[in-house]
Order: structure tokens, then sequence, then C-alpha cells
């Protein structure tokens, strides 16, 4: 459903007055998997002395994005993105160094620019005042994305792990481009890899591989299977026989397989292995419900069956998938968690618990998956995105989960797709058992 308010104070004639009566403006976000429009102002990068990441930051953007400048100082010059090197903050009374690199930069930044912090992994250091400092990291960076979500800027915290440093390219050159539009307000972790990153076609990173999407006939699933279609794979979608025909058409659009079955039907684990007896490269756990009641009115049935379908079914065929070891070496497992099973949310007890086990089943797996062949399993929760689903709600609900963000607007199910085809790609080895929100920096939850 069109976002008719943002098109209203937005309109040239209406801009004016919404401005004078302090009116919400979301901005227009820059979407796509082309370079990123901002960037044409090039990218500034700063360290704290004693850095130790600015070096492989510099390597990584030259591999990445080799005809974007890179550039050093810049002060009141505009910029693209904003990068820094925070790994050399080694006590809190050294904090400082934030605001004198930030403060006379963010007013030059471009619309839809990109502000990213690297730092260390606050557990990882042995000094306690390091440990502290590093953990500040992550206030500065979502406050400061509170500040510059209304220009359409979105910055995030990147955590580097010793040993991870070779492993930053999927992720800056995801970070800086308009597939994380909606991507803000994050902490996410580089941990060492098992073995050197693969090398890939960046425009095709999937080519080759085999894809496995749940609940793909619209919506999120189909634009996750559009988008790992995009980038190479041969993908495999699988939906409820009521859904067929559309699953189909989706399927046919990207020259996929259709499969219908009941993920919760006690042979649906093993005919998704039949399916795949040549393997599969990438899992997405797509498919969900929502049956809303507030717990004094919500009887068994409704509980039991969005834990059956959104949890357990997850649990059941990533089980038969290492059992059989259909899951090939490298592969990747993404599962589609939701903001509400991170803060929760009224009248959905069965939907929240659901989501906050599909996080559990992440974190438990990650540590096994990471030793078979160096696969991963990692978690989207999505935010407020523009769905049917979200369409059908009442107009105030609808427009305070709009508004509600720091960028003051739902996200796209294309969002959601290019995030986890960041997740999918097989350079992204580094990131394992994370969660990453795509939910324009909620209010709730970020």
């Amino acid at each position: 459903m069109a976002d008719t308010y943002a098109k209203v104070v937005n309109a040239p004639p209406v801009r004016p007055l919404a401005a004078r009566l302090g009116l919400p403006r979301p901005p227009q976000l820059e979407r796509g998997a082309g370079p990123l429009g901002a960037l044409q102002a090039g990218i500034v990068l700063g360290a704290a002395p004693e850095g130790s990441l600015k070096g492989a930051l510099s390597a990584a953007l030259e591999r990445c994005l080799p005809r974007t400048p890179v550039r050093e100082g810049g002060q009141g010059e505009a910029a693209g993105a904003l990068i820094f090197d925070a790994s050399g903050i080694a006590e809190p009374g050294a904090l400082g160094c934030l605001q004198e690199f930030f403060s006379p930069r963010v007013r030059a930044l471009a619309p839809s620019g990109r502000v990213i912090v690297a730092a260390l992994a606050p557990e990882r250091c042995a000094d306690l005042r390091a440990r502290a400092a590093q953990r500040a990291l992550e206030g500065f960076t979502r406050a400061l994305g509170k500040e510059l979500g209304r220009r359409g800027v979105t910055v995030n915290l990147l955590r580097v792990e010793e040993g991870a440093e070779q492993a930053l390219d999927s992720t800056l050159a995801f970070l800086l481009s308009g597939r994380s539009a909606y991507v803000s307000g994050q902490v996410i972790t580089l941990q060492p890899p098992a073995g050197t990153p693969e090398q890939v076609d960046p425009d095709r990173p999937l080519a080759g591989r085999r894809a496995l999407v749940t609940g793909a006939a619209r919506g999120i699933g189909a634009a996750i299977a559009q988008t790992l279609a995009r980038q190479g794979a041969a993908v495999t979608g699988i939906d409820v026989p009521a859904a067929a025909q559309t699953l189909r058409a989706t399927m046919g659009l990207i020259s996929g397989r259709a499969i219908t079955l009941d993920i919760t039907a006690q042979d649906a684990p093993r005919k998704i292995i039949e399916a795949l007896a040549e393997g599969v490269d990438v899992v997405v756990h797509n498919a969900g419900v929502t049956r809303d009641r507030t717990l004094a009115k919500m009887d068994a049935e409704r509980f039991s069956s969005v834990i059956e379908i959104n949890a357990v079914a997850v649990e059941e065929i990533n089980a038969a998938l290492l059992e059989a070891d259909a899951l090939r070496a490298g592969g990747r497992i993404v599962c589609l968690s939701s903001i509400a099973g991170i803060a929760g949310n009224a009248g959905q007890t069965n939907y929240a618990t659901s989501k906050a086990c599909v996080i559990g089943i992440v974190q438990a797996l990650a540590p096994v998956l990471a030793e078979r062949g160096g696969a991963t399993i990692n978690a989207v929760a999505p935010g407020f995105i523009e769905t049917q689903m979200t369409a059908a709600m009442p107009f105030a609900i609808r427009e305070a989960g709009r508004r509600m963000s720091s960028l003051l607007q739902g996200g796209l199910p294309e969002d959601v797709a290019e995030t986890v085809g960041w997740l999918a790609d097989p350079r992204s080895s580094a990131i394992n058992g994370s969660v990453i929100r795509v939910c324009g920096q909620s209010f709730l939850g970020a």
C-alpha cells in the first residue's frame, strides 16, 4: 500500500507548510543494487589514534568500490559516507575523538549517505577501560542514527574481531549501497571466518549455487526469491497448496522450481530433502503466520499453531538438512525473525514467542554449522514492512508503525530481501549467529 502521507508532505507545494508545522517528512531513500549516488561525493575515512582497522578498511574499499574516491580530512566538504576506525579508543576519556571527527562533517553528508563506525568486540578486549569504551560506541552510533535518519542517512556499528580484518568486503559493499537503505542503528559483528573468504563475481555472487525459500509465493518471500535469482542462484520456492498458482507464477518469473507443501506436515522435512537431492547452498526460512489475540482471549490452538509454523518447522527442517548432509560446505541458512521477537508486541504473545525462538535456534546452531565446512546461520528481523498484511491494519496503527523509526517510514519487501542476499553471499562467512534488524532503526526494540 502506498505511503500517501509521505507523498503529500514531500510534494513541492506542501513541503514548506509541513516544515513550518513541524510535521515529520519521511526522506526519499535511495534503493537498488547499483552504485549509491551519494558516493559520488566520495568517502571520508578517519581513525582514532592507534586505530588498527584503518588499513584493512582502506584495502577493502579499494576492492569493493574501486572507482569511489576515498580521502582523509575534508572538514565541511560534501561526502557520501563517513567511515571512522574507532578501534584505538582504549579508555572512556578518549571518546571525544568521535566528536572531533564527526561534528565538523555530518552537516555536509549527502542525503541517503552512510556512516560506519568500525570497532573491536568489547568482550575481546583484555583491558576493562577499553571494554567500556568500545561498548560506548553502540550508544553513539544509535544516537547519531536517530539524528541523521530524517535525511535518509543510515548509521551502523561494525565490530571486527581479530582475524576478521580480511573479511570486510561483502559487508562494506552492502552497507555502502542502496541495498541497505532500511538497515540502520545495527551492531554487526565479523568473526574470524573458516578459511579464506571466497572470491566471487560481486554482481552474481550466488552463480552456480542452489537456494531454497519457504513462503515464496508472495510478499517478502517472493522478493527474496527474486533477489537470490538476480544474484545467480537457482531457486526452489515452497509454499502451501492454497498458494500453488501464485507460487508457480512467482517462480516462473525467475525460472525457479515450485514445490507446494505444508512445512508443518510430518513428512515435510523428508520431502524437502528428496527435492534437494543434489544438495543446497542457501536456505531461507521465510514462511510464517500471525494469529493475534491478547493472551486472555487466546485459545491453545491459536497459540500452538503459530509456534509450529514459525519455529518448530524451522528447527525440524534444519535438523533434516544436517542429518542428510544436504547443506553444502560453506552453506548459508537465513531465518526470518521479527522485531516482535526482540521487543514483544501486545496481542502477539504467540508470534513474539515464535520469533524469539527463531533467534534462539540461530544462536544455538551457529557454532555447530561453523564446524561443518564453514556454514553459517543468521536471522533477519524486519520491522514495519509494507506488505498485504500491514496494508490490512487499521489506519491509525498503520501510520504509527510507519513513523516509529528514525527513517520515518515503513520498509519494503526488497529491503528484507537484499539483507538476506548479503547474508547468503559466500563472502559473508564472517557473520554467524547474528540478528540483523531491517527496521529503519525502529524506536521499539532497536
